[in-house]
């Protein structure tokens, strides 16, 4: 259908949020408030039907009737593809800022979001993206993984912290994105790969040699429900993530002609080897702290101790190449600090994956 431009909006906008709506009826409204009562006010909302069945639409279309920084699409242009996907691909290719912000229509950002992601990059001109830390609500939804979840996310701030774990999670939460429309037409945009769609543009972002940050402060709630599409779909199943992560190891992020270790032989370090092999990767060994594998061979590679890694002869940038693949944030940090000892530096003698 036509994309009905907004008459009260004269001047470019600083900002476009990207919306995509699917069945979001119970939520939609008290969304588009928490948006319409930013602070920044030079904004504008493109919220995409994504084929509801509810009063989704209804919802968008009433609203932009009296909101005309709302603008309301289909989530695919006659023939063309629907979903989640090609919802952002549409949203994007009509925004008219040159800041793309992402939104769920489940979520509420509070009343400085956008002006303070917009303060923050004005001021980094260098930083390619930014997200913010997030509330996961309602309380009663969360059990403990989300609340680790919740901590570890909102402690990833700085470019650097959010680089050393890039392969862990994504370390922005993607309704809080905001991205210069530059950079994301410089990538490509938003592509289906059978993955999570976040997560692959920020780690093309980062093979780029760009970077991003988050903000410290609590600037969006983001809604837990076992409906939602991230739970759900096969695109963010853990073996879509190991699919993703080795995919952008072997063609960005390893150094060549450097063997591979994988630091434990464990539930995380198993089916990473495993996926490495699948796309043609070789790990010439495991380090463990099980003295039941220390010795054994897993996945044609042998297991070895901690001291029987640290005997080899190596120097900074040379020798083995370390993938950390374990679960636990305390165990990473030990490994980290190990590895520190033994004079390897992070990124470029080894990387911690989950």
């Amino acid at each position: 259908m036509p994309v009905r431009q907004p008459a009260g909006l004269r001047l470019r906008p600083s900002v476009s949020v990207l919306m995509p709506c699917r069945n979001a009826e119970p939520w939609l409204d008290a969304c588009l408030d928490s948006l319409c009562s930013q602070t920044l006010t030079d904004f504008e909302v493109i919220a995409v039907d994504d084929g509801s069945t509810d009063r989704t639409a209804e919802i968008i279309r009433d609203r932009a009737e009296i909101e005309p920084r709302i603008r309301f699409l289909t989530g695919s242009a006659e023939g063309g593809e629907s979903g989640l996907v090609a919802s952002l691909v549409r949203a994007a290719g009509v925004a008219r800022a040159p800041l793309l912000a992402r939104m769920d229509a489940d979520d509420i950002c509070l009343p400085t979001r956008l002006a303070a992601q917009v303060e923050f990059l004005s001021r980094h001109p260098a930083i390619a993206a930014c997200g913010c830390a997030v509330r996961l609500f309602p309380q009663s939804a969360l059990g403990s993984g989300y609340r680790r979840y919740e901590a570890w996310l909102n402690d990833r701030v700085t470019p650097r912290s959010l680089l050393a774990d890039l392969f862990v999670e994504c370390p922005i939460a993607h309704p809080s994105l905001m991205i210069r429309s530059s950079v994301l037409a410089g990538l490509g945009g938003y592509r289906d790969t059978g993955w999570p769609e976040d997560y692959d543009l920020l780690l093309r972002l980062h093979a780029a040699g760009m970077s991003a940050a988050n903000l410290p402060d609590v600037l969006l709630e983001w809604r837990v429900r076992p409906e939602r599409h991230s739970l759900r779909s096969e695109r963010y199943a853990p073996t879509a993530f190991r699919r993703c992560k080795v995919h952008f190891l072997k063609e960005s992020f390893l150094p060549a002609g450097r063997p591979l270790v994988v630091w434990g032989a464990g539930k995380v370090g198993k089916p990473l080897v495993r996926e490495l092999a699948r796309q043609g990767l070789q790990v010439e060994a495991f380090v463990d702290l099980d003295p039941r594998k220390i010795g054994q061979s897993i996945h044609g590679a042998p297991v070895l101790s901690p001291a029987e890694f640290a005997g080899f002869r190596r120097q900074p940038g040379a020798g083995p190449y370390v993938l950390v693949a374990v679960g636990s944030p305390g165990a990473r940090g030990e490994i980290r600090r190990a590895l520190d000892d033994l004079g390897l530096s992070e990124i470029l003698d080894y990387r911690v994956c989950a």
